[in-house]
């Protein structure tokens, strides 16, 4: 019986010299990474699924590509991964000058602005990647996600243990904001202009008369602005950047309308 690819990929990750058919396999992987067959991080009943694999096919990748000089009309670039070539029948519009690695995949009705798409990645359908923002190595977006100017989607591939970036269905991500080290932002959350979190960033749910503390994950339809808290260090008390939890999307509305009411009524900066 002819062995996985995933067999393959595991143990060509661990022999110090590759042979042609971990090359192959390699390259087969990369391919259906490309076209969405598979994905870096899959969902399931009991939550979203790292296949550490694939991070380390992507790695097996770099070691085995060549630097060669890469001619996108004009333009030179110098570098071991080729970029994606559009032929039009993908169903993606792709704005100059958005640029995409061989190895991610951009789902059907999906809109890249002039933006920066990292190997590994997923962009689902219908979702926009808008100007200058950038979905880094393995990051994983969902469909009909808004991500706007300057975003900045954090890329993992070393160590192999960690976890990408998550952004689920029908989130909104507001200008320069910026989400890294694994953050998994859930269903329908809208993030609020120069938001930054991080895996130990405190994401305080101030909506109600108690407040509750996240970290690592926002709660589906959470509506989260810029915020900070005191801490005493040994020089003084000082404000600490968090990021607070105002209110919440409603699921009895059209996505749209709720979207553009939270942000007009919550004073949401975008």
């Amino acid at each position: 019986m002819a062995k996985s690819l995933e067999l393959i990929i595991n143990e060509a990750f661990s022999s110090k010299a590759l042979t042609n058919t971990h090359s192959r396999a390699i390259l087969q992987t990369i391919k259906k990474l490309d076209s969405g067959e598979l994905r870096v991080v899959k969902p399931s009943a009991q939550g979203w699924v790292v296949q550490e694999w694939l991070k380390k096919a992507i790695l097996l990748y770099f070691r085995i590509k060549k630097m060669q000089v890469i001619r996108a009309g004009d333009l030179r670039f110098f570098d071991k991964i080729p970029l994606k070539k559009w032929t039009g029948k993908e169903g993606v519009r792709v704005v100059p000058h958005a640029l995409v690695r061989f190895g991610a995949h951009i789902s059907k009705g999906a809109i890249l602005m002039p933006s920066y798409v990292n190997i590994g990645a997923y962009v689902g359908p219908g979702s926009l990647v808008d100007t200058w923002a950038t979905v880094g190595s393995c990051a994983q977006v969902g469909a009909n996600v808004h991500i706007s100017g300057g975003v900045g989607l954090g890329g993992i591939l070393e160590p192999i243990q960690a976890r990408p970036v998550i952004i689920e269905d029908d989130v909104f991500l507001g200008s320069r904001s910026i989400i890294v080290e694994g953050v998994i932002v859930k269903r329908g959350a809208v993030i609020g202009a120069g938001v930054t979190l991080t895996s130990s960033t405190k994401i305080i749910d101030v909506s109600k008369a108690n407040a509750r503390e996240h970290k690592g994950v926002v709660p589906e339809n959470s509506v989260v602005i810029p915020g900070s808290f005191t801490k005493t260090f040994t020089a003084g008390d000082y404000n600490v950047n968090c990021a607070l939890i105002i209110g919440h999307r409603t699921e009895s509305t059209d996505k749209k309308t709720s979207l553009n009411h939270v942000l007009r009524e919550l004073q949401v900066p975008v």
